[in-house]
């Protein structure tokens, strides 16, 4: 099949912008694969690993814009790229209609035509985020910092910046938060109510903030620090400023910390904060040692799902040790059909695929599952020297339980996130399906405004092919799959779940459930 290129001079497009146009270009019929980047030796780099890097393109560069399409014959890939114009000028919502507002180019237009702001949402170029988000701070603005690839020593700067100025400065890669009943980034619809979260961990807020929309409550604020934040260089300097603002909000009753362990004397400084502040405070730093946490007075968790239970019962007056035993129960309610999972599976299915969206809960995951026998490979391991990054697109390892991150930079650079797009983990699953050793394959869904705007649909199609496959080579597949989000979420929490249920999928509350139910196919087994 033929590979054709073309190249626009000097024409800058932001990432987003640039997969949205692949994944149109992808849609069209005839077209196997494609890819539309700017010209830098790492996405001339990913061309070449994916077989699309002609001579024409090699000549590229970092300014340029390169688009490339394989297809089934000429004429099709010649359609596709005379396409690319039109969908670059659509990205940008075409022509300026009569009367219209005009939108600003840059910051500073923005902030001169919305005088009133307190915050801005910085999504550029990594090279250009730290600029920008300086002058936001230095304007006094908030900022929500979403770009990464942001140096760990601008980074500092900037919140350094924001400490002297009484601004927030979340991020970088920060992805959601939820301000004043203004949900940002990957953020879930979640009513106001008396408990406030601050996280090192995108898809731990929105797990937090969903289920405790699901539980009858709402938030106050949920502050997203960026997952650096929490290192040792960094110091913890948003979650201090974050704790504060809380501690100052007459609305907030109930304080919730959520983040993978912190460095050492960054968890002590921010349990001394936290201890100050008066409220009740729930600290999920996953996988730490929960002792520290008591000594400092606070009310240590295991799981994103027991945040919300106990925060929830506090912020209701109501005893929180009860939800913290109802959370480790609820995945017994799914023994019956477990045992039959485990009874229709082969004698050599043995393992665990899990092919997570949101890298908290591949963390997580990986904590629940740790004592599994045959061992645990993750491309963002709980250890980082025990296990090694996985191939790009390689979701099978033999030999033992696998949790991929597909949101991992290996994951993502040159292409959407998957909670946007989905498609390369419909590839995964079918991986899966070929591999006669699988024996759950374990996925999350994540649902917001961010989200793709079916995802559930997506992944129970998958889940299906894949079914019918594995039946097809004598095999049954079981799979285990949790919504990430609520009823009043775009894509509609218990449509998105009966999807996965009508699939053939096993739909538990949370995470920590669908992980502990994967474990109880493998142990029934193990025991029969």
């Amino acid at each position: 099949m033929p590979i054709a290129t073309r190249i626009l001079s000097s024409a800058y497009y932001d990432s987003v912008t640039l997969m949205l146009v692949a994944k149109e270009l992808l849609a069209m019929p005839g077209v196997q694969d494609a890819a539309v980047v700017m010209g830098t030796p790492a996405n001339l780099a990913l061309m070449r690993d994916a077989g699309l890097l002609t001579a024409a393109a090699q000549a590229a560069t970092p300014n340029d814009l390169v688009a490339a399409v394989l297809a089934q014959d000429d004429e099709t890939a010649a359609a596709a790229l005379a396409a690319v114009d039109g969908l670059l000028a659509a990205s940008k919502g075409g022509p300026q209609t009569q009367g219209a507002t005009r939108r600003p180019r840059s910051l500073r237009a923005a902030m001169s035509q919305t005088p009133d702001a307190n915050l801005a949402v910085i999504s550029v170029a990594g090279r250009y985020a730290a600029r920008e988000a300086r002058l936001a701070l230095t304007h006094g603005l908030h900022v929500m910092l979403f770009s990464d690839n942001v140096s760990l020593e601008e980074e500092i700067a900037l919140k350094e910046l924001a400490g002297e100025q009484g601004l927030l400065c979340m991020g970088p890669d920060a992805g959601t938060a939820i301000l004043n009943g203004v949900g940002l980034g990957f953020a879930n619809a979640v009513p106001r109510g008396p408990i406030g979260i601050v996280a090192a961990a995108g898809t731990g807020l929105q797990s937090v903030s969903s289920d405790i929309a699901r539980r009858g409550s709402g938030v106050s604020q949920a502050i997203g620090t960026g997952g650096r934040d929490l290192s040792e260089a960094v110091g913890g300097r948003t979650m201090l400023a974050g704790i504060a603002a809380l501690q100052a909000d007459p609305q907030t009753q109930v304080i919730v910390l959520v983040s993978k362990p912190p460095a050492e004397a960054v968890a002590a400084r921010v349990l001394q904060a936290a201890k100050a502040s008066g409220k009740p405070v729930v600290v999920c730093f996953l996988g730490a040692d929960p002792g520290q946490i008591e000594r400092a007075g606070l009310i240590p968790v295991s799981t994103l799902e027991q945040a919300a239970a106990v925060a929830v019962a506090l912020a209701r007056g109501e005893d929180w040790c009860s939800p913290i035993v109802a959370c480790d129960q609820a995945p017994l309610a799914w023994l019956p059909q477990a045992r039959a999972a485990a009874a229709a599976l082969q004698p050599g299915q043995r393992f665990i695929h899990g092919l997570y969206s949101g890298g908290t809960f591949c963390y997580e995951a990986q904590l629940i599952l740790r004592h599994l026998p045959d061992g645990l490979y993750s491309n963002a391991p709980v250890h980082p020297s025990t296990a090694e990054p996985a191939a790009p697109d390689d979701a099978v390892v033999h030999g033992q339980h696998v949790i991929l991150d597909l949101g991992a930079d290996e994951y993502t650079e040159g292409r959407l996130h998957p909670m946007l797009d989905p498609s390369q983990r419909r590839r995964m699953i079918m991986q899966t399906a070929d591999d006669p050793a699988a024996a759950v394959l374990l996925l999350d869904v994540v649902l917001g405004y961010g989200s793709h705007p079916d995802p559930a649909g997506e992944a129970a199609q998958a889940i299906v092919a894949a079914k019918a496959k594995a039946e097809a080579a004598g095999r049954y597949l079981p799979v285990v799959t949790f919504v990430c989000g609520t009823e009043e979420d775009p894509q509609r929490l218990g449509e998105q779940e009966a999807r996965l249920a009508a699939a053939g999928a096993l739909v538990t509350a949370s995470n920590a459930q669908a992980a502990r139910v994967a474990a109880l196919i493998l142990a029934d087994r193990h025991e029969a």
